[in-house]
């Protein structure tokens, strides 16, 4: 960590260097409390405007797409506004699109709302990351799992607390509403602490938009697999704990909670094991045991195997991402936000068609054989993350 005169050197006071950890931190909670607030809301969507499976799926395309589509011209925006004047902005923006996403009351309406919800959480998703590594220099040590940590922890917090509130009556529109109004007041609040890294006056201009590092798109493409694997489960990890281990409709579900624990509790202890032993090491064991859970949920016909090798997967790929995007964002030559972008635009079409591809494949052959796909591609990652100490 940083002395103090070092800190003071970059014209951050130790006071406001710890404002901007809490703020980095409280900011990663809203955008994922925000973006979760919307999976409780999807079937009630659906069955408001009367949507089939494919219409539904189409609107939720839409949703991911907007993200990722907006990530490049976001980099760019955050290098020449700053990240902080991004992050306040979009943050409030993603936080009215709550209610909004529970009133519509038509489908181009909803596809409309999705398309700027989508939007905004790219922004949110893009300064945030930026603005973490910026945070995580000026500190001298490693925050950036930790930070993750809160988007997780905000996911789960976000799909519990809408859920909770629906379940005891509270209408949909005013549960989220409810939910935007607390979201709007943290922004507001964490605003004061985000480092002012707005151009000033008298200050050189920032270099023009240009193609990245070549490094930073291998990073990205490390952040397609992981991010492919994230939604392996996301999107099939019920499905096969149903088609293949015999688990009840109803608690199919555990196997990805069990995921999503483990991630979460993998990134809280993350700054401290990838400080210990260095990002590379943290890169490479964490993609070997992500690699190993895909296997023993593959290979082993048992649905407690199974549930363990979700926690494998979540434990391991835990910290694969925070490391990848705190090594784009320190790359020399290569602005810090539009680093952070291409690496995030990369990851998020993995979410997108890793899914997709899946299920090409488990169709050609089986489910298990397009996991362990998964894995042959983490022993990829594994093998590739030198890269990240460069």
């Amino acid at each position: 960590m940083q002395s103090t005169s070092e800190v003071a050197a970059t014209g951050t006071s130790p006071a406001s260097l710890a404002d901007a950890r809490r703020s980095t931190r409280l900011i990663f909670l809203v955008s994922g409390t925000g973006m979760s607030t919307w999976a409780p809301m999807v079937p009630y969507a659906k069955a408001r405007l009367g949507l089939d499976d494919a219409q539904l799926g189409l609107a939720l395309l839409v949703f991911g797409g907007a993200s990722m589509l907006s990530m490049p011209f976001v980099g760019w925006l955050a290098h020449r506004l700053g990240n902080r004047r991004l992050i306040v902005a979009s943050g409030l923006l993603l936080s009215l699109a709550l209610p909004l996403l529970a009133w519509v009351d038509g489908a181009a309406a909803l596809v409309g709302t999705l398309f700027y919800f989508g939007v905004m959480l790219g922004a949110v998703d893009v300064a945030m990351n930026a603005h973490a590594v910026d945070v995580e220099r000026l500190d001298g040590g490693r925050l950036m799992s930790g930070f993750h940590g809160l988007f997780s922890l905000g996911g789960l917090a976000g799909a519990a607390v809408m859920s909770g509130l629906l379940a005891v009556g509270v209408p949909l529109v005013t549960a989220a509403s409810l939910i935007a109004l607390v979201l709007v007041g943290i922004v507001l609040w964490l605003r004061a602490g985000l480092l002012d890294d707005a151009p000033q006056s008298g200050d050189e201009p920032r270099p023009a938009l240009r193609m990245p590092h070549g490094l930073v798109w291998l990073l990205g493409l490390l952040c397609f697999v992981s991010f492919l694997a994230e939604g392996a489960m996301l999107d099939w990890s019920a499905v096969f704990m149903r088609d293949f281990r015999g688990v009840a409709e109803a608690s199919a579900g555990f196997g990805y909670a069990c995921f999503s624990v483990a991630m979460a509790s993998g990134r809280f202890a993350g700054d401290r094991l990838v400080g210990r032993f260095g990002p590379g090491l943290a890169v490479r064991v964490g993609a070997c045991l992500a690699a190993t859970g895909f296997v023993v949920v593959a290979a082993i016909p048992n649905a407690v195997a199974g549930l363990a090798g979700f926690v494998l997967i979540g434990l391991g790929a835990s910290n694969i991402v925070p490391v990848l995007f705190s090594a784009a964002g320190r790359l020399p030559g290569t602005p810090p936000a539009i680093a952070i972008a291409t690496a995030t635009t990369l990851g998020y079409l993995g979410l997108l068609i890793g899914p997709a591809l899946i299920g090409f494949v488990a169709h050609a052959s089986s489910l298990p054989v397009a996991f362990g796909g998964v894995a042959a591609l983490l022993v990829l990652v594994s093998l590739s993350a030198k890269v990240v100490q460069r």
